[in-house]
């Protein structure tokens, strides 16, 4: 197993608040705002005049906390520039104090939280990827192994994801990939959990079961999931509804093939009663939209639907609920049309909408303000999508501190993200609905911050930046797909 190399010397790891493209190679990499641009330019600026402040070279500062803080501070300030020019108030904000910028412990108090306020972070959506060609298009793929898929393997996961955040339990989930190409196999999945459990010495890894009803005859991939629940401790289902063909969960178009019903069927025959299902991020493509959500769910109130990505499309700028937009509005009008509420069996979650959106405070505070209206804080999962992203650390540390303005909750009825919801949603609700006897703290809790010191490329990230690079990406590693995949050009 291939750990993270470790940098001698001085160099710049980068910022520690990634707010520059990136994709998941699942869609295009949005192009970075200007409020993010900007927000970048003055954390680079402010790096040096902070680290000689507090005596400490320009990599020290940017691997710390108040390097975080740093970051966070001049996205807000940025932020508050921008609502002022537009004589508006921001919608969303970041509470950090600009004293924690130099102040040490005040800044871990801000990126990790108090002693005396633990929050137990369990990330449902992680990935490595193991062998073959797979990823190898990724531009951060060439990190100076010898051999390219071991940037992305689960040494580094392990690494950046439980070792270098406060991710203290992961899931690890399928990518679209089926067959002998599939470089997150079951297998695979079983290996990062042992990895998982050699790091921190007990269980914080669960793995998720990839079904394929849309391969071959549907009989054989039923049978398929048995005997994978047989074998495998699996805490869900991971199911693509849009690749590699193309289907709905609840059989609504005559047109496509009817294998939905027969899937959930198969799902909770396994005593697996939990469906993770990719919704969003798919340029456009119809079978990703999560009109077939609420259906499905009112129809299967016992089996549990775990929305990833929450419907999100980054090309869709997000704002107020429209009941025919586009986006995460789709997800709230399916629910809600099929009366699903808060408290019911659909979980919207977080990861890669969260890291796309946190570069724009109001966007963000729209979409999260939609869903806890639609869902409340009892049925929003924290995810990342990492290590597409690298380490989790900023993602969490910008959601630590986020907040829905005052402005925001009065104009758009959306409630207050206060320290509570924010204990639900990145770690409580996970644990109740996997049932999982989670640890309280990450595994490495007083090491975090020295691990991510000594990493090469601490504040890398590990997925397309460019929509070349995704599309690139996408045609190596989905042929199975030449020609039929209108939504995504050659």
């Amino acid at each position: 197993m291939t750990m993270v190399r470790r940098l001698a010397g001085d160099a710049d790891p980068g910022l520690p608040l990634r707010l520059g493209s990136c994709s998941n190679g699942e869609y295009p990499a949005p192009v970075t705002g200007e409020l993010a641009t900007e927000a970048m330019r003055r954390a680079r600026h402010d790096a040096d005049d902070a680290g000689r402040r507090l005596g400490w070279s320009r990599r020290r500062f940017l691997v710390s906390s108040a390097g975080m803080a740093s970051g966070l501070a001049a996205l807000q300030a940025c932020s508050d520039e921008r609502a002022r020019s537009r004589d508006t108030e921001p919608g969303g904000t970041f509470a950090v104090p600009t004293t924690a910028t130099t102040d040490v412990e005040e800044a871990t108090t801000v990126v990790h939280g108090a002693d005396d306020d633990t929050i137990t972070v369990v990330d449902v959506q992680t990935h490595f990827l193991e062998s073959g060609e797979f990823g190898v298009g990724f531009p951060q793929a060439q990190c100076g192994e010898d051999e390219p898929i071991d940037c992305l393997g689960v040494g580094y996961w392990r690494d950046l994801v439980l070792g270098g955040s406060d991710t203290a339990v992961a899931v690890i989930s399928a990518v679209p990939v089926v067959g002998d190409a599939d470089p997150l196999s079951i297998d695979a999945m079983e290996r990062g959990r042992r990895a998982g459990h050699e790091l921190c010495g007990d269980e914080r890894v669960l793995i998720q079961g990839h079904a394929v009803p849309d391969v071959g005859p549907l009989g054989a991939a039923l049978e398929s999931m048995a005997q994978i629940a047989d074998e495998h401790d699996l805490c869900a289902w991971k199911v693509y509804t849009h690749s590699p063909g193309g289907w709905y969960l609840d059989d609504h178009d005559p047109d496509a093939p009817q294998i939905g019903a027969a899937f959930i069927n198969a799902a909770r025959d396994t005593g697996v009663p939990v469906v993770a299902v990719h919704k969003g991020l798919a340029g456009g493509n119809p079978y990703a939209s999560p009109v077939d959500i609420g259906p499905a769910a009112e129809a299967n109130p016992d089996v549990a639907f775990l929305v990833y990505h929450s419907g999100y499309e980054p090309a869709i700028t997000e704002g107020p609920y429209e009941p025919q937009g586009a986006g995460v509005d789709r997800l709230v009008r399916s629910v809600s049309q099929s009366g699903i509420g808060q408290r019911g069996n659909v979980y919207a979650e977080l990861g890669s909408t969260w890291r796309t959106l946190m570069g724009s405070p109001d966007e963000a505070a729209h979409v999260l303000g939609k869903l806890l209206v639609a869902f409340g804080p009892d049925r929003i999962l924290w995810g990342t999508d990492s290590i597409w992203y690298g380490s989790p650390q900023d993602q969490i540390a910008a959601f630590r501190t986020f907040e829905i303005s005052e402005a925001f909750q009065e104009r758009f009825g959306y409630p207050a993200l206060t320290k509570d919801v924010k204990r639900r949603i990145l770690g409580e609700n996970a644990i109740e609905l996997f049932g999982i006897d989670a640890p309280t703290t990450p595994c490495t809790p007083s090491e975090t911050a020295g691990i991510r010191a000594g990493l090469a490329t601490p504040n890398r990230v590990h997925g397309p930046q460019s929509r070349r690079d995704v599309l690139a990406t996408f045609w190596r590693e989905h042929p199975w797909a030449a020609g039929d995949v209108p939504w995504l050009p050659r």
